[in-house]
């Protein structure tokens, strides 16, 4: 018998899987963040209806992308959408990173691999790959 392959992931197969995702019942927004330094590398739904941008000025702020396997247009409007989309991007960034830290404190040869944070609100889902991270904030289910 012959092995049966595994489809190749395309970017073209991604992005039709991002579009999936966009229309499903409760996705308010996603990112697709850069793995290595966080910069946006696309964006999808009104960020700034989440977490509005706070300030012009942001210290916080990532790097633009430099290239990849994605578009780096990141998909908004407004200089306010985008710099709500950087600010909440460094803040899941930095949750990441302390997150990795501990699963690496407690176990070095562990690695993480989903991040589920729901507040009353809204919940993000924060998936680490390979070459990005994936972010949906989609809303909180009622009980």
């Amino acid at each position: 018998m012959a092995e049966k392959q595994s489809p190749a992931i395309t970017t073209e197969s991604i992005e039709e899987a991002l579009h999936r995702l966009s229309k499903k019942p409760g996705v308010k927004a996603w990112l697709m963040l850069d793995r290595t330094n966080g910069a946006v590398l696309k964006t999808n739904g009104q960020i700034s209806l989440i977490r509005p941008a706070r300030s012009s000025n942001s210290k916080t702020s990532l790097p633009s992308p430099t290239g990849g396997s994605f578009s780096t247009d990141v998909n908004v409007n407004t200089d306010n959408e985008t710099q709500a989309a950087q600010e909440l991007a460094s803040m899941v960034w930095s949750f990441l990173s302390t997150a990795g830290s501990l699963v690496d404190e407690i176990d070095s040869e562990d690695e993480l691999k989903l991040l589920r944070l729901r507040t009353k609100k809204q919940e993000l889902v924060i998936v680490p790959e390979a070459k990005y991270l994936l972010v949906v904030v989609h809303d909180t289910p009622p009980v």
